[in-house]
């Protein structure tokens, strides 16, 4: 990336480096050939091939009617594609996003929905500019376990329904009163609806071993909506839930209509009340579309560095998940983040730049155009059980599995803490009770690896004195000095005796300290000031070394030294005394 990309030392806002539309700028400027316009051109054909059925079943499992779940990835899809700092990434709804967008809907309503997701786009853009996009590299692998394969229980359960043909008005928000409803309305299952769901999931799962150039959703959905529409021609009595029957205006066959997201029409046709209350009330769900957005976005965006060797910017793919969030609900769209199936489909496809993501929201667009009365047709059991191998696929029961046998016993109890938390209540509790669990388990070893040990004389290697006279005593602390360390590292000290004239503090192990710690290491040195102690300090560190000027130096600058090496405070310390 050229030097004008990079941000300056003195600016407030890293706008340079996260400007806008920096992967497409980035990607033209290293030359765009009628080649590369062809291979986007085919990439975005077949991702949108994946999308559309996708989307649409996402916005069904979300609680809102399919058409939301394309406009997602028309306004969504673009905008991110064009504003976004990753080159080949594809966003739209996601099913991660079903367990935090299904219980909005339920309370508030579609307008609930499309504010909350304004909203989280506002958020995004916030910590887009204050370059928090490394941030997400720091939450700990067993919570994204944890939490994704709740995640996928969730939606699989979700599916039940739809998949059985069971009779249910609608679902209740709590994970085991859902499992209760669904066996309760078991005696309403349909033998015709799970054939359907059956057979597509066959489907599914089979024809990539014979295929793989043509994606096996187009083809599994193609197959059973044609076999089902005939089917229903021939024989009266066979009968399907579809798009058309299950919403009865189906798929618009229009552009989205642009309206203020307060302003839509609910599902009990009434717009939702704008209020201070209602805001407050839909934070905790923006501030989880947010973070889940952001999480996913860039777990994506590193797996395509990984597979065609490019460099994202996560500040700007933040900033640009924001600006498309923003958009989406003033066209009728639901939450949009990075999807991995697609943009690996995007990739392997031959992508070249952000142009194929846009092209894939135009085809998207022109679908909807040309062929929303088809759509319609589409069997729900069939989109159920396109989102019962999304489930599958997202559960990474592989990597769960291996967590449990290999993983430390601190880092299994944040796993199922986090996939118990997740499937119980939701997304937000787990991921933020298992982050917290992580922290406190690692500082937990972090302060069962930090000591204070008293030196023996002659076990500190040096090269001008092997024996530290008796006046002297050597303490050394290894480890990160912070509040969950900092009273064992002190705890050596206690065997000072009056004949000690100085105490040599070894501190080049010394990673890092923070204030705890050094509140901790100031009282212990001030102890020993007041007993006519002097102190010499050996090897501070760079952020270790700003702290004790700003403190310790204070204290009595005349008895508090400090020194680059050992042989240096050993020789200053001996004269001292013997000038004593």
């Amino acid at each position: 990336m050229s030097n004008r990309y990079q941000r300056s030392s003195t600016a407030i806002l890293p706008v340079k480096k996260t400007r806008l539309c920096t992967a497409l700028i980035s990607r033209l400027e290293e030359g765009y050939s009628k080649q590369d316009f062809y291979s986007d051109v085919l990439a975005g054909a077949i991702v949108t091939l994946v999308a559309i059925p996708l989307a649409m079943a996402l916005a069904i499992a979300s609680g809102v009617p399919p058409q939301h779940g394309l406009y997602t990835v028309i306004i969504g899809g673009f905008a991110i594609a064009l504003f976004g700092g990753s080159r080949l990434q594809v966003s739209g709804p996601t099913a991660a996003f079903v367990v935090v967008l299904f219980p909005v809907v339920q309370k508030f309503g579609l307008g609930g929905l499309l504010l909350s997701g304004f909203m989280a786009g506002l958020i995004l853009m916030t910590m887009g500019f204050a370059r928090m996009g490394r941030l997400i590299q720091f939450i700990p692998y067993p919570v994204t376990t944890g939490f994704t394969s709740g995640i996928a229980v969730v939606i699989a359960v979700l599916q039940v329904k739809d998949f059985f043909g069971l009779q249910i008005v609608e679902l209740p928000q709590d994970f085991f009163s859902k499992l209760l409803e669904l066996s309760k309305s078991l005696p309403s299952f349909s033998i015709t609806e799970f054939g359907v769901g059956t057979m597509t999931l066959c489907i599914l799962i089979l024809w990539p071993k014979f295929n793989k150039k043509i994606p096996s959703p187009l083809v599994a959905l193609s197959l059973v909506t044609i076999g089902c529409f005939f089917l229903s021609k021939l024989a009266p009595e066979f009968e399907v839930a579809t798009i058309a029957s299950r919403f009865t205006k189906g798929i618009p066959q229009s552009l989205p209509n642009f309206h203020w997201p307060w302003d839509v029409l609910n599902l009990t046709t009434q717009p939702i009340a704008v209020s201070l209350e209602t805001i407050q009330s839909l934070v905790p769900s923006a501030f989880a579309i947010a973070m889940l957005g952001a999480i996913e976005s860039l777990l994506s965006a590193v797996v395509a560095d990984g597979m065609a060797q490019t460099k994202h910017d996560p500040d700007g793919e933040l900033i640009a998940l924001g600006i498309g969030n923003i958009l989406c609900p003033f066209f009728g769209g639901i939450p949009a983040t990075g999807a991995i199936a697609r943009t690996t489909t995007n990739i392997r496809f031959g992508a070249k730049s952000p142009l194929s993501s846009m092209l894939h929201a135009l085809f998207t667009l022109l679908t909807i155009l040309l062929f929303a009365p088809f759509i319609s047709y589409l069997p729900m059991a069939a989109l159920a059980a396109l989102l019962v191998l999304v489930a599958y696929n997202m559960s990474e029961y592989r990597h769960f599995l291996h967590i449990l046998k290999v993983a430390p016993r601190s880092d299994v109890i944040v796993l199922l803490i986090c996939f118990s938390l997740t499937v119980s209540f939701d997304m937000v509790v787990g991921v933020t009770v298992g982050i917290v669990l992580a922290a406190l388990l690692f500082m937990r070893r972090m302060a069962e690896v930090t000591e204070g040990h008293k030196v023996i004389s002659g076990q500190y290697l040096s090269s001008n004195f092997s024996e530290v006279p008796p006046e002297l005593v050597v303490y050394e602390i290894e480890g990160a000095l912070f509040f969950g360390a900092a009273e064992k590292a002190a705890e050596a000290l206690t065997d000072i005796t009056d004949d000690i004239k100085g105490v040599i503090f070894v501190l080049a192990k010394v990673s890092a300290m923070d204030i705890t710690g050094l509140v901790a290491l100031e009282g212990a040195i001030n102890k020993l000031l007041k007993k006519g102690k002097k102190i010499y300090m050996v090897g501070l560190r760079d952020q270790p070394k700003e702290l004790v000027k700003k403190t310790v130096m204070k204290l009595g600058s005349e008895n508090v030294f400090l020194f680059d090496g050992i042989d240096e405070a050993i020789s200053s310390a001996t004269e001292t005394i013997k000038s004593t």
